[in-house]
């Protein structure tokens, strides 16, 4: 009926064929380490820190709707984003974050949201 435990290749025989077949493991594994390793660095690009910090700018008037949110890399590079946000207008901007830093002047919510996301 169902052959389960069907097998498609001898047992080895002798010793050279248990060398060959360890060999053919070896390379297959070296195969495999070298791939892990190339995703590795791959992955160092891929932006997967966040850190996000809510605030309110304006403290007269509403809550904490405004927000900084930074989204880094392996190498705390990327970006953060800002948003104000009043019921007349709303303002987002991006500024670019390389080494955890901007050439741009970044607010202390924009430092928070940087050091958020480095600490994840």
């Amino acid at each position: 009926m169902f052959k389960l435990f069907n097998k498609t290749k001898e047992d080895p025989k002798n010793m050279k064929e248990i060398l060959g077949y360890l060999k053919k493991l070896e390379e297959n594994f070296q195969n495999l380490s070298q791939e892990l390793d190339a995703l590795k660095e791959k992955n160092k690009k891929n932006l997967h820190k966040v850190g996000l910090v809510r605030f309110n700018p304006f403290p007269e008037v509403g809550g904490d709707q405004s927000f900084s949110v930074a989204v880094l890399d392996a190498n705390d590079d990327g970006f953060v984003m800002t948003s104000h946000y009043l019921r007349e207008l709303s303002r987002a901007y991006a500024k670019p974050i390389e080494k955890g830093t901007s050439r741009y002047q970044l607010s202390k919510e924009e430092i928070e949201a940087i050091a958020r996301a480095m600490g994840s």
